[in-house]
């Protein structure tokens, strides 16, 4: 079964290139979600005109990848305790976040978070609302690094075990 989950986890650029590598990944795009403006441009969204965060739309194969482990997969990249910041991007559109379309989801979200949680004293400060809104970024920014693999990229791609490589 096709499902799809939305996730801020900094530069986009590398959040896009980690899932395009798993197993039950269907299909990946960039863009801008839940922020103020419609149809924002990359350059509203730097200098804080737009207040989107830069995301992951992932489609996935329910049957070959649970929710849960997109999201462990998620956990595993990103710093859940930074605020606006992911590697060496700092601004409200590298906040991390999961955006999700529906309440079955969103329940499977919480309690996902809530177990992370018990195992640290650190506050986790990943955003988890409701998409709202989502915009297809610029057609420069798809598949960035198959596109430029020398580019910034500030995810490391060898967390991902060689068993859940596609």
């Amino acid at each position: 079964m096709k499902k799809r989950i939305v996730l801020a986890g900094g530069c986009f650029w590398g959040v896009e290139a980690y899932y395009q590598r798993l197993k039950g990944i269907i299909k990946t795009e960039v863009g801008y979600a839940n922020g103020n403006i419609e149809n924002p441009t990359y350059e509203q969204v730097c200098s804080g005109e737009a207040t989107h965060a830069e995301v992951v739309s992932v489609v996935y194969d329910n049957s070959l990848i649970s929710l849960e482990k997109v999201l462990e997969h998620f956990f595993r990249m990103i710093d859940p305790y930074s605020l606006n910041k992911q590697g060496n991007d700092v601004g409200i559109q590298y906040r991390s976040g999961v955006y999700y379309e529906n309440d079955e989801d969103h329940e499977v979200v919480k309690s996902f978070i809530a177990n992370k949680q018990k195992d640290t004293n650190k506050k986790i400060v990943v955003e988890v609302l409701k998409l709202q809104n989502y915009y297809l970024a610029e057609n420069y920014h798809q598949d960035y690094l198959i596109k430029n693999p020398t580019g910034y990229c500030h995810i490391d791609l060898s967390l991902i075990r060689p068993e859940e490589l596609k």
